[in-house]
């Protein structure tokens, strides 16, 4: 069997067998874009998340990750298609949910499937190796997507696929088969537009680059502390922000034929914000089960919904629990803080 009958086969199995959206043969050069990561890096864009400063060696060179590696498999699957981009409008005390994390973990869904291309891959190649990765191996994910015909990285630097957009995650099954890689990356679309950086509410999105300390999705998952008061504008995210993703004009309702997953079928789109504040660890770990959610904490969620309750004005009720929330000893600092600065900015 040729590399060309080989790499058909396999991602014939990616669509049809194993029912990933999209997949595609990525080589396994080093990364193009190793000086501008290094800087990105240098300039501190990354914010606490000091695990994308580790293994450089491997992040920046992929061929690294598995001895012998001579390519990668890269699989997406939607999590919402482009019929799908508009919410129902949230109600007063509500925060959204980012699209990706409302049904199940995308980490387990993707990495079961992943798993078992590659059992069936070993049974037929005895002496090749595997290893899947999804979202947590030193690898650049999307600039692999890139290479392996996925779509092409947009301005707000996230993945677009020509046909079916944005929403859609991505996971890398690394072999020493030596297979055909996609002949040319995804020609950039993005074009003159750039509603994806004058959308963005904290100013975060500079062509091509993100500052991930000013991203809702880095402040209100990632980032463990006290958020300082210019970045206060969540615009009704209390988990994650998908506002670069829905201005895209890629992302524009147009029927593509393409299906979720029903693991990904939301659970919940939304959270009431009072009921957060009310939560215990019991409560939040109810409220995350099989959900990639599980990254933010309950000190972290209790201060995302304290912003947001203060960018809506803080009165009645919602006024009365923020203002018990600042006294009760019992809270972690980061929500007393909160709950302090929020009313010393509503004047309550």
């Amino acid at each position: 069997m040729t590399a060309s009958d080989t790499t058909r086969q396999i991602l014939d199995s990616a669509v049809s067998r194993h029912d990933f959206a999209l997949a595609g043969i990525a080589s396994l050069e080093p990364s193009d874009y190793s000086d501008a990561f290094r800087d990105w890096l240098a300039r501190g864009k990354h914010g606490e998340m000091g695990y994308l400063a580790n293994n450089l060696d491997v992040r920046l060179d992929p061929a690294n990750l598995l001895e012998g590696a001579k390519s990668a498999v890269v699989v997406a699957d939607l999590y919402a298609t482009r019929a799908d981009n508009t919410d129902e409008p949230l109600g007063a005390g509500e925060g959204r949910i980012a699209r990706y994390a409302r049904g199940r973990d995308y980490h387990t869904v993707i990495k079961k499937r992943l798993h078992a291309l590659a059992d069936g891959l070993a049974e037929e190649f005895p002496e090749a190796s595997f290893r899947a990765c999804v979202d947590t191996a030193p690898v650049l994910e999307r600039e692999l997507a890139m290479r392996a015909g996925l779509g092409w990285t947009g301005k707000h630097t996230l993945t677009i696929h020509p046909r079916e957009g944005s929403y859609f995650l991505l996971g890398v099954l690394f072999t020493s088969l030596e297979l055909e890689p996609n002949p040319a990356p995804e020609t950039d679309h993005c074009g003159t537009c750039n509603r994806c950086i004058e959308a963005c509410p904290t100013d975060a999105i500079t062509p091509y680059s993100v500052d991930a300390t000013r991203c809702l999705s880095y402040l209100t998952i990632e980032h463990r502390g006290p958020i300082e008061p210019d970045a206060y504008d969540f615009a009704g995210w209390i988990y994650g922000c998908d506002i670069c993703q829905e201005v895209c004009p890629h992302n524009s309702e147009r029927a593509t034929g393409a299906t979720v997953p029903p693991a990904y079928e939301p659970r919940r789109d939304r959270f009431d914000l009072l009921e957060v504040l009310g939560w215990t660890e019991e409560n939040r770990r109810e409220a995350f089960t099989t959900s990639a959610m599980k990254r933010a904490t309950l000190a972290m969620m209790k201060r995302n919904a304290l912003i947001l309750l203060g960018q809506a004005g803080i009165e009645g009720e919602a006024l009365e629990r923020v203002r018990a929330v600042a006294a009760d000893e019992a809270e972690p600092e980061l929500v007393r803080a909160t709950a302090r600065e929020v009313l010393s900015l509503g004047g309550g």
